[in-house]
């Protein structure tokens, strides 16, 4: 189970740190490959990059590094939650090819919390 567990976490923390770099770092090629970000400020999409990139790091580092532990089930939280509010935003652009991938992803963010607490 602590394999299993791990390889979520790594799958889930590279995806949530690069889409995180590239939210708060370079806002115009997220204009051109994200439609909602067209709609959105930059502050925004800043503000959602920032905060996947935390998540995705709080995925890894407190677990890894056995300093306060309990911050990786709660960074698998916020990520269900994230993913949860993706869902809903998109359902309400009616955007419903991403869906799908939100709701596997707040799968995995729970199977981490579950596992993990």
């Amino acid at each position: 189970m602590n394999i299993a567990l791990w390889i979520v976490q790594g799958l889930l923390a590279f995806m949530f740190i690069s889409a995180g770099m590239m939210k708060s770092f370079q806002y115009e090629k997220v204009k051109t490959t994200m439609p909602w970000a067209k709609d959105a400020s930059k502050g925004f999409v800043a503000f959602v990059g920032v905060s996947e990139l935390l998540g995705g790091l709080g995925l890894i580092l407190p677990w890894a590094t056995d300093i306060a532990p309990v911050l990786t089930p709660i960074a698998a939280i916020g990520i269900a939650v994230i993913m949860l509010m993706a869902a809903v935003f998109h359902a309400r652009r009616a955007e419903y090819s991403g869906i799908g991938m939100n709701i596997i992803l707040l799968a995995l963010a729970v199977f981490v919390v579950i596992g993990r607490f």
